[in-house]
């Protein structure tokens, strides 16, 4: 077998020209060209030359859409999947970065506010089609990246000495743990949570969304420590947030079922059409004013869609258990993933009306 030296078909020309990477790629583009002057003050005039941000956030990029569990694979897939380099905008011949120096400008970029600035240039990208009056809002837990053994109490007075530095058996039978108590040597900000009654408890993060009832797009993201009351703290925030001053709905689920979120909502001029929760103690802060309304029954059926973000989040986007460490990076990641999924869902909404 003996190989061409020479090749005489532009990379453009193998791609597909109806791949659905095609019209992601043109989404991505009119975004990147809106943040050009934002990027201008991340480059260095002295020093190594960095990756370009632009190149970095594509990488990304297709780490979220193809659940790249690493920047080791990654970079293994840029070297040698044409389709990658075609979206990242790099040439055949051009040298892939080690996945060490993409990790560490990675990490510059999570020090700026380029998430929350990248998800919003992509909502601007989707000014037509989203709702501004009706909203759903949920939140779930993120498993942090953390073991339950680092799980330990804050003054450090361990009850039984390890047998093993590395990998240490312990005996958690009989002892009261709480956070208030014990903290995460791996990661403290996780805080031990658990999904409902008879379910394990493990260190997470609490992942909340606030999602157009129209399409389905993700207007809004916030990341808080799984206390409890993150949920609603987190939905009050966000909708806090919602341009304009006209009144707005929104739907959840039980879990917003209580007298001060309800209260708190029409403080807001938000109409809170969330699940009743009947067998509460003093039964459901909403009443027949509320439920008597066909609106009241669109927004119960519209909100099982913020159901098919977070299941595409943690399938797809890897965010089942998170790969970072820190509130910080937690909620870039959240962030970043979100954004990824509207674009997605951009670009499946552009072929439905085509």
């Amino acid at each position: 077998m003996q190989a061409g030296m020479f090749s005489y078909v532009a990379l453009e020309d193998r791609i597909p020209a109806d791949h659905p990477l095609r019209g992601v790629r043109r989404l991505v583009d009119a975004v990147l060209a809106g943040m050009s002057k934002e990027f201008d003050g991340l480059y260095s005039k002295v020093g190594r030359p960095s990756i370009p941000p632009e190149r970095l956030l594509r990488a990304l990029l297709l780490q979220v859409f193809y659940s790249v569990r690493s920047e080791r694979l990654l970079m293994e897939q840029l070297n040698y999947n044409l389709l990658f380099r075609w979206f990242v905008g790099l040439e055949i011949d051009d040298p892939v970065w080690n996945h060490a120096v993409f990790s560490k400008n990675r990490d510059r970029l999570l020090n700026q506010d380029l998430a929350q600035r990248f998800f919003a240039h992509v909502k601007e990208q989707a000014a037509g089609l989203m709702s501004d009056e009706h909203f759903t809002v949920d939140g779930t837990l993120l498993e942090a990246w953390a073991s339950v053994k680092s799980y330990q109490r804050k003054d450090g007075k361990n009850a039984v000495p390890p047998d093993d530095p590395g990998n240490a058996t312990v005996d958690f039978h009989g002892e009261k743990r709480s956070n208030e108590t014990h903290a995460s040597k791996t990661d403290p900000d996780a805080k031990m949570a658990r999904k409902g009654k008879g379910k394990e408890a493990k260190l997470s993060y609490n992942g909340n969304l606030l999602v157009e009832n129209r399409n389905g797009l993700i207007v809004n993201t916030e990341v808080f420590e799984a206390n409890g009351t993150a949920e609603r703290d987190a939905a009050l925030v966000m909708l806090e947030q919602i341009p304009g001053t006209k009144p707005v709905t929104v739907g959840g689920d039980k879990a917003y079922d209580t007298a001060d979120f309800v209260a708190e909502c029409r403080n807001l001029k938000v109409t809170p059409h969330v699940a009743q929760n009947l067998e509460r103690p003093g039964g459901s802060a909403i009443d027949a004013r509320t439920t008597q309304h066909a609106g009241y029954a669109i927004s119960q059926r519209k909100r099982k869609r913020i159901e098919e973000c977070f299941g595409w989040l943690k399938t797809i986007a890897l965010l089942r258990k998170v790969r970072h460490r820190g509130l910080f990076k937690v909620e870039w990641n959240f962030t970043f993933a979100a954004a990824a999924y509207n674009l997605i869902r951009m670009r499946n909404l552009a072929i439905q009306t085509t």
